[in-house]
């Protein structure tokens, strides 16, 4: 806490040539750096999370159709928080001040409470503890089945990757993918098909080019993942790891951004425990009984 019990603006960590920066609103990384290279495609101190930048996506992730669903013999109608594609989008939590509950030069843990309400009648409670290590950032979320009844639950995080001087089309994408899902005009999926032989067939690494990605990838190595950016060999690489508890990695190239300068300018790799619209397909959907616990592990590291 800040001086006078209040929460604090935003949390710096440091640990060698390492920097990175959390905000309270949200438990949202704004900025990382290693060697003095600045690895995501964040926002500025006095500017605001805007198209998810370093969000975490509780209590799912992605887009939940026209915010409706079925759980426990119960309709639930959630808010529309995608006007444009009449869908729930990426969880509750993304605009909640969480609690500073630890902060360390080199770790921070944050926890917020979500309190049973409209369209989403369960008790949770969220951590995330932000730390960094020898091997680059660790993010280790969590989550808490607080109430007396069973609760759907998806986990997501959205990292926006940047190498400076390059946009999206120069990059060396290499996402260890067997499959991706189609998907209609909501961003719902359709169908899971072969990525072999086609142009989202990332697994040897190749250029993104002009191709347009908001596209969730599976067929994942199941004990966890690591997606690659470069530009080329011998020079500068980041890589998004996830460990098995998100067997889903949804790519998005930006290229609905409105913001001036900011369309194609950084490359999302987010960690999904689901699939988008897990609440009505099922489709990775996890159950979290009274008193249950999740955890899962992901982070991102400068690969010289």
């Amino acid at each position: 806490m800040a001086p006078g019990g209040r929460v604090p603006t935003e949390i710096q960590l440091r640990s060698g040539s390492q920097r990175a920066s959390v905000r309270p609103a949200g438990a949202t990384l704004r900025s990382y750096q290693s060697h003095g290279r600045e690895l995501l495609d964040g926002f500025g101190r006095n500017g605001w999370s805007q198209d998810g930048r370093g969000q975490l996506l509780l209590p799912w992730p992605n887009r939940i159709r026209d915010g409706s669903y079925h759980f426990g013999g119960h309709h639930h109608q959630l808010p529309i928080s995608e006007v444009a594609r009449n869908n729930a989008i990426h969880g509750l939590v993304r605009w909640v001040t969480w609690e500073v509950e630890e902060a360390q030069p080199e770790r921070a843990r944050l926890s917020v409470e979500l309190p049973s309400q409209p369209g989403y009648p369960f008790w949770m409670r969220f951590e995330a503890e932000y730390t960094l290590t020898t091997e680059g950032l660790q993010v280790t979320v969590g989550a808490h089945n607080l109430g007396g009844r069973a609760a759907p639950f998806g986990a997501g995080a959205h990292p926006y990757l940047r190498i400076a001087g390059h946009r999206v089309d120069d990059l060396l994408l290499r996402l260890p993918a067997g499959h991706r899902l189609t998907a209609d005009s909501q961003g719902i999926p359709t169908a899971e098909v072969e990525v072999e032989g086609t142009e989202y067939d990332f697994r040897d690494g190749r250029r993104v080019g002009p191709l347009k990605l908001d596209t969730c990838f599976s067929d994942l190595p199941k004990d966890g993942w690591a997606v690659d950016l470069g530009v080329g060999p011998g020079f500068e690489r980041v890589r998004v790891w996830a460990d098995g508890a998100f067997p889903y990695v949804m790519v998005y190239s930006g290229d609905g951004i409105q913001a001036p300068g900011r369309r194609r300018a950084g490359l999302a790799v987010e960690p999904m425990t689901c699939v988008p619209d897990a609440f009505n397909s099922g489709r990775g959907l996890l159950v979290l009984g009274p008193g249950e616990t999740f955890c899962g592990r992901w982070g991102v590291a400068h690969g010289g």
